[in-house]
């Protein structure tokens, strides 16, 4: 039997790709995650699995986990906040924890989820926490496959189109920055998991920058979702600079909020990121956005789970 430890296993990416893997019998899955809530969730949804709650920061025996483990699948990030420190403990410190714990236990291989902000024109805490963490597995030595998807969407969407398509349910009008024209290249998460699925079976080695197929902009997105999730609200474009002090009065209130000032400026810096083959490189399909759109959001087993944020 195949052991796969995956780490930040109650997030986005990782809920999915378990849903994925676990079909398969061959395989025993350990999943790593630190939130307590989403973490029960992962043990409630995927009994077949073990579940470990733990922070990867912190040294503790969840090192005991990754012994006689045939592969790793790094998935622990810090998305969204306020405070560098929070990004430098669980994109920086707790991945040089990880790896360390790999090299103890000799796994032979590693796939290594970083993000296509390595490319972005941006400059945040994100962005330069996973260049950070990305230098250190690239520096590792252990064999490993690096993937660089861009936004993400799917089932158990927390913080990105399925916090928005909620908020979308809940107000009277749906706010859009500016113009709304700013490209997007969306990828689906069941997509990005079958890639990752092709990396552990083949134990492919390299770099991949993995876009969404499609490129959309914003606002289009915006309006895909309504259509996908029957919503009502009508969206309004408000000007830039409102929209920033409405960022910023609301994180007087919520010291982890779900948009940041930051992640309006990266939402609006005009990034296009490369589009490879990746259909024809991994095998795998790639669904289109309508289809996708409606998968995440009317799938009669996942779309009505709610992760804590």
């Amino acid at each position: 039997m195949t052991k796969i430890v995956v780490t930040g296993a109650a997030g986005l990416v990782g809920q999915n790709l378990i849903a994925r893997l676990k079909t398969d019998p061959s395989l025993r899955i350990v999943g790593i995650d630190k939130h307590p809530a989403n973490t029960r969730a992962l043990a409630r949804l995927h009994p077949e699995i073990e579940v470990i709650a733990a922070d990867l920061a912190v040294a503790g025996p969840w090192v005991e986990a990754f012994q006689d483990a045939d592969a790793v699948v790094q998935l622990h990030a810090q998305i969204g906040g306020l405070d560098w420190s929070e990004f430098e403990a669980n994109n920086i410190t707790a991945t040089e924890k990880v790896l360390a714990a790999i090299k103890a236990a000799q796994v032979p291989y590693l796939v290594d989820i970083s993000s296509s902000v390595v490319n972005s024109m941006a400059v945040d805490f994100y962005t330069e926490s996973k260049k950070a963490q990305e230098k250190l597995v690239a520096e590792s030595g252990i064999p490993h496959a690096t993937l660089r998807p861009t936004l993400m969407f799917g089932w158990f969407d927390r913080k990105h189109l399925g916090w928005l398509a909620r908020f979308m349910q809940k107000v009277p009008v749906f706010p859009i920055p500016g113009t709304g024209r700013y490209m997007r290249q969306p990828l689906f998460v069941l997509d990005f998991c079958d890639i990752i699925a092709v990396c552990l079976r083949e134990r492919r080695e390299g770099a991949w920058n993995i876009s969404g197929q499609e490129k959309i902009d914003y606002i289009d997105l915006m309006r895909a979702v309504k259509r996908a999730t029957g919503a009502r609200t009508p969206i309004v474009r408000i000007p830039y600079g409102l929209f920033r002090l409405l960022l910023q009065a609301y994180a007087l209130v919520d010291r982890n909020p779900p948009f940041t000032t930051k992640q309006l400026e990266a939402l609006v810096t005009p990034d296009s990121f490369e589009i490879i083959d990746w259909p024809g490189i991994f095998g795998v399909r790639s669904t289109p956005l309508a289809e996708a759109l409606d998968a995440t959001f009317n799938d009669p087993t996942y779309s009505g789970v709610v992760l804590e944020f």
